[in-house]
């Protein structure tokens, strides 16, 4: 499929690059200067223009929000069923359709995008939309790697573009944040104990090669990783939601390949573990990791860190992984077979926090000895807070890029955490604990492990700089 407006000419992403960073020189000098807080009451649109690349389920689910305050104007996706399905509910029919996202950068009335797709691909457009002077809104997790993560803060710190991570727990005001702020205001004392359920990674059974779906580009819908054949099951039996369950290596099923992703660690880990290590800092106390281990299960055979069998879900299926930090007096625990959320364990009580709750004797005295007043804008740096938490990352996005100032949830956090979870992956497909030395970022005393801290690509899809 191709586009329905196409540009006169394309600058090259290089080219691009270097304009942008000369137009950017002074914001860049001063990057991370945050503005006080004014209120987004009765928002209106800001003129933005934005263009949504990957418009699957995450993608028609979360374009919605940044729609109420951008103008959507481009949709892009390898899946011609995608493009027409999320015209159709997103713009009415009216967006500029593209299958390629570098048509979508090469448009100089495209302000920002938004990075939609598996997790497989988030890198390569993220790197090649930064160099090409658009910032970005880009989905969780934000790497496959650890060394695609150092490859982003790079190149998001020569070119100053706003990045912000869609971890949106980083923006929920009445949970998350008044969990940290509790911690912060020494409420249940110094953390000894962090433990977080992520639940239980995919299962299949094996998994048949089937006819690709028409519609879909199945070489470009792989990208960078490695070349492999389509898969498809659909299971006869309904669950119990009514819903009949099928198998794939592809669309939504992704999650649950090595070769796409990380599984559960860094899908509800790099929300959850996000939130712990920053109680961690909340609480004054030094989240720099030092190493990884603990036990897990797979459903496939693994040698020297990959996986033996190719027709079935091959990513962690259960684990119980434990997380030491420089601080020797707090610990996290990473497992599947606990509720969803994360209990905060400290000298003085603890807490429980997820997206449905926020519970323990430190938040019922509340009512009897509030918070500060300014204890959560401390939390979300002095940026303003907006009673709509579903609106609130996509508006702290909007003031990052009016201010020019890192986001809520910006890449060098992020890739704190995210490479927490990466080391949590290793870990399990080595069976072994993982250390690390955060001054280097760097795995020690495994050169096998040390090399998965990055993959090769494929051919013809390496990262254009």
């Amino acid at each position: 499929m191709t586009s329905r407006t196409k540009t006169n000419s394309r600058l090259s992403s290089r080219r691009r690059f270097l304009t942008q960073a000369a137009a950017l020189t002074s914001a860049a000098a001063i990057p991370y200067t945050f503005t006080a807080p004014r209120s987004f009451a009765n928002e209106k649109k800001t003129g933005l223009r934005f263009a949504l690349i990957g418009v699957g389920g995450n993608g028609t689910r979360t374009g919605p929000v940044g729609k109420q305050y951008a103008d959507l104007v481009a949709l892009c996706d390898v899946d011609a069923r995608h493009l027409e399905a999320g015209n159709g509910l997103l713009c009415d029919g009216k967006a500029d359709l593209y299958s390629d996202y570098r048509e979508v950068l090469a448009r100089d009335d495209i302000d920002v995008v938004q990075i939609s797709t598996p997790d497989h691909w988030h890198t390569k457009i993220l790197i090649e939309a930064m160099l090409s002077g658009k910032d970005a809104y880009c989905e969780k997790p934000l790497t496959l790697t650890i060394d695609e993560g150092k490859l982003i803060r790079e190149v998001q710190k020569q070119t100053g573009r706003v990045v912000q991570v869609g971890t949106q727990q980083r923006s929920s005001f009445d949970l998350f944040n008044k969990a940290l702020a509790v911690i912060a205001d020494n409420r249940i004392g110094k953390l000894k104990k962090i433990t977080i359920g992520i639940d239980a990674g995919g299962w299949s059974p094996e998994i048949p090669l089937a006819d690709v779906p028409e519609g879909l580009d199945w070489d470009r819908w792989l990208g960078p990783t490695p070349e492999m054949p389509f898969r498809y099951l659909e299971n006869p039996e309904k669950g119990n939601d009514g819903k009949k369950r099928s198998y794939t290596n592809g669309h939504t099923h992704f999650r649950w390949w090595y070769e796409h992703s990380g599984g559960k660690l860094t899908d509800w880990g790099a929300h959850h573990i996000d939130i712990a290590m920053l109680g961690i800092e909340a609480a004054g106390q030094n989240s720099d990791p030092v190493s990884v281990g603990g036990t897990s299960k797979h459903e496939v055979d693994f040698k020297d860190g990959m996986p033996q069998q190719g027709n079935r879900y091959n990513t962690a299926r259960e684990f119980d992984l434990t997380v030491k930090f420089a601080d020797k007096d707090v610990q996290m625990n990473i497992r599947h077979d606990v509720d969803n959320g994360i209990l905060f364990e400290g000298t003085g009580g603890r807490i429980f926090v997820n997206r449905g709750k926020l519970v323990g004797k430190a938040i019922e005295e509340l009512a009897a000895n509030p918070l500060p007043e300014d204890a959560i804008a401390k939390i979300y740096r002095n940026m303003p807070v907006v009673s709509n938490n579903r609106d609130a990352h996509w508006l702290n996005f909007i003031h990052a890029i009016e201010n020019r100032t890192l986001p809520i949830s910006d890449v060098h956090s992020h890739m704190k955490m995210l490479n927490v979870c990466h080391l949590a992956g290793i870990s399990c497909r080595l069976d072994r604990t993982i250390h690390w030395d955060q001054s280097t970022e760097t795995i020690v005393g495994d050169e096998l492990a040390q090399s998965m801290m990055a993959r090769p690509y494929r051919k013809g899809y390496e990262i254009e700089m």
